[in-house]
């Protein structure tokens, strides 16, 4: 499983709020909720964001809220990845169960610069500036957990696990 794309590059303690702000959870359509996606920090991402592109960004990613709206609509718009320092542990989970890669890398976070053309090799967990054509490496998911992502999010790996087993 593999992602490239361009960076979008955000600072430590970055909630769920800023992801996706509280005053747009009133619809259960992912797809409205993520032309909101970190509108308050980065108002040009929804218009800019194209698929497999890659959000990097310092400690505690996440923080705030439980909702799995956060990673739900960061996956909605298309980004392939989120690479961070670290992730708050309840964004970790979410991400997990709705099926967004996501990979905890600190020199990764610290030397990626917006608009690098990166691409992320999730089985092997090394990441690729292809910009600077520097590489870095992520202690990748172990399989289990990359089959839930793959096949997008906690809920559809158990369906599929009924209808393969």
């Amino acid at each position: 499983m593999n992602t490239q794309g361009k960076v979008f590059k955000y600072p430590d303690n970055v909630d769920t709020d800023v992801i996706i702000p509280a005053r747009y959870l009133n619809t259960p359509d992912a797809n409205e909720l993520a032309l909101h996606c970190m509108e308050d920090i980065d108002r040009s991402f929804v218009s800019k964001v194209t698929q497999g592109d890659v959000m990097v960004a310092g400690w505690n990613f996440g923080c705030g809220s439980s909702r799995e709206h956060a990673p739900l609509v960061i996956k909605t718009c298309g980004t392939g990845c989120v690479i961070a320092k670290s992730f708050a542990r309840i964004f970790y989970r979410n991400a997990i169960n709705i099926g967004l890669p996501i990979l905890e890398c600190q020199e990764a976070a610290e030397e990626l610069c917006a608009d690098d053309e990166v691409s992320v090799d999730f089985d092997t967990g090394v990441i690729t500036d292809i910009t600077t054509g520097k590489t870095y490496q992520a202690q990748p998911f172990p399989p289990f957990i990359q089959n839930i992502i793959r096949a997008g999010g906690l809920l559809k790996s158990l369906k599929e696990g009924e209808t393969n087993g």
